[in-house]
This record gives C-alpha cells, sequence and structure tokens, in this order.
C-alpha cells in the first residue's frame, strides 16, 4: 500500500525545481531509484541497520544522483539552514515524537521558495473511515500505526491555507501535502 504514496511523492519532487532534495526517513531507500537522475539526494534515517540496506541499494542499482546516506534525527539535524531545496518526509510524520519539531525543523533546513513534502496517513475528515479509524486507534499504535494522526496535529492554520493537499489513489488511505516556504522567511 506505502509504495503508491512513496511513487506520488517522489513524482511531485522530481516535477519542482531544484536539484538538493533531503529524503527524511529513508529506510532501505526503497524510493532512491524513483528520483530523476538530476536530483542530489541525500537521506536520512534513525536506523544505521536500515541505512546499510539503503547503501547496498546505492551500489546495487548505480545510484551516482545519492550523495549521502546518514543516522540523523529528522527533528534536530546537523545541516546548515537553508541546505535544501526540497524535503520529502515519507511515512514519517506520524511516528515521530513531535510532528511539530519535524515541520519546524524542515522549515530551517528548505531554502526560502522551496518545499517541503509529507505523504503520511491522516484522520478521516468525516464517514464511516473516521469511525474505523478511532476504532482502531489503541490496537494500532502498538503496530506503530496512528490512524487517528489529524493533519492539524503536524501544520498550523497558516500552513493548512497555504499546503496543497490532496488523497493518493488508489484508495486515498494517503494523502500527499506540499507546502510551498515563502520566498521571504
Amino acid at each position: 500500500m506505502s509504495a503508491f504514496g512513496r511513487r506520488q511523492a517522489v513524482t511531485a519532487v522530481n516535477a519542482l525545481p531544484g536539484e538538493k532534495v533531503l529524503e527524511v526517513g529513508v529506510g532501505t531507500g526503497l524510493a532512491l531509484p524513483l528520483y530523476n537522475k538530476n536530483k542530489r539526494i541525500t537521506g536520512i534515517d534513525l536506523s544505521e541497520d536500515m541505512l546499510e540496506r539503503a547503501r547496498q541499494r546505492v551500489v546495487r542499482e548505480h545510484l551516482s544522483n545519492v550523495d549521502d546516506l546518514a543516522e540523523m534525527d529528522a527533528e534536530a539535524t546537523i545541516f546548515e539552514d537553508n541546505s535544501f531545496d526540497i524535503a520529502v518526509a515519507m511515512f514519517v510524520a506520524s511516528v515521530v515524537p513531535h510532528p511539530d519539531a519535524l515541520l519546524k525543523e524542515l522549515k530551517r533546513v528548505v531554502r526560502p521558495g522551496g518545499h517541503i513534502l509529507f505523504v503520511n496517513h491522516f484522520l478521516a475528515q468525516d464517514g464511516l473511515r473516521l469511525k474505523v479509524e478511532r476504532a482502531m486507534a489503541s490496537a494500532s499504535r502498538s503496530l506503530g500505526w496512528h490512524p487517528d494522526f489529524a493533519i492539524e496535529t503536524l501544520l498550523p492554520p497558516e500552513d493548512m491555507q497555504r499546503a496543497t493537499i490532496r488523497p493518493v489513489p488508489p484508495l486515498g488511505l494517503f494523502t500527499l501535502v506540499t507546502l510551498p516556504q515563502n520566498k521571504d522567511t
């Protein structure tokens, strides 16, 4: 199921201007082969074991556009301000301890005029899916999944107004959020 969201997010990244991309939560590097060759990718993750698998993927698939894969906390990176044109976090927002700190950090490392993208599952607004997600919430938490994660937990109202928010086909269980960075920030 997550492959649909991953492909949509990378397609969106590939269509944006700029070449320096930060992939947060790169894991085993499943998305790395999907980026256009003109995108220079830096991936971070908390798991050194997953990063080692990502490094093996880079070598195996000759991914010359991957600049670095580093063990790092997405809420407190070591990157300088305005280091990237684009940051993308796939299925990370609902599993970090402080989503607001994640967003603040990504805003810091993405240059003005750049973009921050999230693909994640967010709580439905209404209907049967909302009832099912609320009913599944406590059992799902033990698996590290948060079906009751509201988009407002990540994005404050001013960012909600600027963001492009669209469901990811085929089932719409995931949402792609594209947040442009103000040029004057």
